[in-house]
């Protein structure tokens, strides 16, 4: 059961979402976006200033400290 543990808290990332700072599992960002609960959203995402398109989003890998923005399309006029 420690080993379970420490391996968990091992794995833990420290990152930005929108500015607010959390922890994640995810390896990377299509895993994250399901973790917070985006899996069916339409959203843009980017990584340190960087754009990622939907197809990149498995590929691309999170590190720790990484700022993640997830962005909703706004309705209106």
């Amino acid at each position: 059961m420690a080993y379970y543990l420490h391996t968990r808290v091992k794995n833990m990332k420290h990152i930005q979402i929108n500015s607010e700072s959390m922890t994640c599992q995810s390896t990377n960002l299509a895993e994250l976006l399901n973790e917070k609960g985006y899996q069916n959203a339409t959203v843009a995402t980017a990584i340190n200033g960087n754009f990622v398109p939907q197809q990149n989003r498995e590929n691309t890998l999170l590190k720790e400290g990484d700022r993640i923005e997830i962005l909703a399309p706004m309705q209106g006029g």
